[in-house]
């Protein structure tokens, strides 16, 4: 696949990384555009079990939406509506129906931060930094609130957002933006460890769960409920769950058929 500012790395564990390493790998709509045909790549290769985010270079996940993104030709109409790229990105992650892990490498800052957030699992180096500092511009982190506050609890996601202030990698683990924090010179292998764990899982159970998880999480209690008891009698007649069981009671290793 040939992108311009965008990276993408087919396979069993694929990779897509930002590629503009001279701006911190900052998101524009041009890079949220090619994040969302990398995404949509790997969703429909059968052979990608499992999809690694990440920016390029030592420095910087994503440190945040580059303010100067826009044309004077552009009319605010339409510039309201390109801003909504960050949305559809963020809803394809979502509905991708296949583990997406954050490599945070450096930088994770406003939109960089946020599609961290969107991410389903997050492996940082200890190096990185994180934060939302939009409230010291003027600005506020509007779209990137939805993913967010799924993902770390309200008093601390507005800490982060009313205050502006950055957190190094000890912090972010504490509140839960992220999961998992190593020396970085162990980045590369403790997200391999963590890919090759979530690829060796049946793929269809596995889409089934997260569509499951993202689906649940806006619906009330008792339609939540009904929901995933639904979900749950669709997986329980799959030929993996049945293989699953077996292989436990079995003590052996199951082998998946993914449907």
């Amino acid at each position: 696949m040939e992108l311009e500012f965008v990276r993408y790395e087919s396979g069993r564990s694929a990779r897509i990384t930002i590629a503009r390493e001279e701006k911190r790998n900052a998101l524009n709509v041009a890079v949220m555009r090619e994040l969302r045909e990398a995404f949509g790549a790997a969703k429909a290769d059968p052979a990608c079990r499992v999809v690694v985010l990440t920016g390029a270079g030592d420095k910087a996940f994503s440190a945040g939406g580059d303010l100067g993104g826009f044309t004077e030709q552009q009319s605010k109409v339409e510039q309201h509506h390109l801003r909504g790229a960050l949305a559809d990105l963020f809803w394809d992650m979502s509905r991708l129906g296949k583990p997406v892990i954050a490599r945070v490498n450096g930088h994770a800052l406003a939109g960089g931060f946020g599609l961290m957030c969107a991410c389903d699992l997050v492996v940082a180096s200890d190096a990185a930094d994180f934060g939302m500092p939009e409230i010291a511009m003027g600005l506020w982190p509007f779209i990137i609130t939805a993913v967010v506050a799924r993902r770390i609890a309200r008093g601390h996601a507005l800490d982060l957002m009313m205050t502006g202030r950055r957190i190094d990698a000890a912090e972010a683990l504490a509140i839960g933006a992220v999961n998992r924090v190593v020396p970085a010179v162990s980045l590369d292998d403790a997200t391999a460890d963590l890919a090759e764990s979530l690829a060796l899982r049946s793929a269809l159970i596995m889409r089934l769960g997260k569509d499951s998880f993202y689906a649940s999480q806006d619906m009330g209690f008792r339609e939540a409920l009904d929901y995933l008891h639904g979900e749950l009698n669709v997986c329980l007649q799959s030929e993996d769950t049945i293989e699953g069981v077996t292989a436990f009671l079995q003590k052996r290793s199951p082998e998946w058929k993914d449907r």
